[in-house]
């Protein structure tokens, strides 16, 4: 039996890389799927794919920006009118900083930058759980966050990033605690990732795409498993934790699913040995 039969799952940047990834294998294991995206073109392109498979009838999209509340209200209403019920809903749209440290930041981009991360990547998915809160509670639903190993460790990005992921980690704690015995709230905390995440405009990043081939090349021999994992292969855990038969015990749970990082013992050991120099001081 599909793990997520007719369940219905909102997956905000569900168009494209990981969420993309994880909206193909939720309607592999039987759901009625709503991707939530910024992009019109990406949503299209996602229709026309599957307009010709049994998938057809359990897909719909929404245009949208995560960090507006009405946009957000908007997606939760096309999948209630589409599918008439909401069990879970992924919020997983992000971008990235390229690990500036905060040395190079630019001061005249710092308010600018600051606000971009932490609208898309923190308020995009409070204001997701506020839109969300009566159909999941209606369902005994759950929400579940794309994390990262920087909501774990430095050096997972930059300052802002890594923030912006503990941020996160904070989030599904306390909405954990907030929403029980009603709403599940977890999170998957990926690590490198064979995916196209991109930068915030303010730092002039929206068309840098991660891993890059550098990352790419490197990452077997910094991680434990030895390879870069694809979206395909972290998409998984999203379905255990929405899963009704797997998931009844677990809220305020994070998996950290990052290639065996953490356990990798020490490396370098200081991030700051070209300060000095980049400061301009003797």
């Amino acid at each position: 039996m599909d793990r997520l039969h007719n369940e219905s799952v909102l997956i905000t940047g569900g168009a494209s890389g990981l969420g993309l990834a994880v909206a193909q294998r939720c309607l592999e294991d039987g759901a009625l799927v709503t991707v939530f995206d910024k992009s019109s073109d990406a949503n299209d392109k996602l229709l026309e794919q599957l307009r010709r498979t049994r998938y057809n009838e359990r897909l719909t999209t929404f245009a949208g920006d995560v960090r507006s509340f009405s946009d957000n209200e908007a997606a939760v209403a096309v999948a209630l009118e589409k599918f008439d019920k909401l069990d879970c809903v992924i919020g997983n749209a992000g971008i990235w900083d390229f690990s500036i440290p905060l040395v190079d930041m630019p001061v005249d981009t710092l308010d600018q930058s600051f606000d971009e991360l932490f609208h898309v990547n923190v308020k995009g998915y409070l204001l997701l759980a506020k839109a969300a809160l009566t159909p999941l509670a209606r369902s005994k639903g759950s929400i579940i966050y794309t994390v990262s190993n920087a909501g774990f460790h430095p050096a997972g990005g930059g300052p802002l990033y890594t923030a912006t992921k503990h941020a996160v980690t904070g989030l599904i704690k306390q909405l954990a605690y907030e929403l029980a015995p009603h709403i599940r709230v977890n999170g998957v905390a990926p690590g490198a990732i064979q995916t196209n995440l991109r930068g915030p405009l303010a730092m002039g990043m929206q068309e840098r795409v991660i891993p890059g081939e550098a990352l790419s090349k490197s990452i077997p021999d910094r991680v434990p498993v030895g390879v870069m994992p694809t979206p395909e292969e972290y998409a998984g855990a999203y379905i255990m934790f929405a899963s009704r038969r797997d998931n009844i015990p677990t809220t305020g749970s994070i998996l950290n699913h990052d290639g065996g990082m953490a356990v990798r013992g020490f490396g370098r050991v200081r991030g700051g040995d070209q300060l000095i120099e980049k400061l301009g001081l003797d």
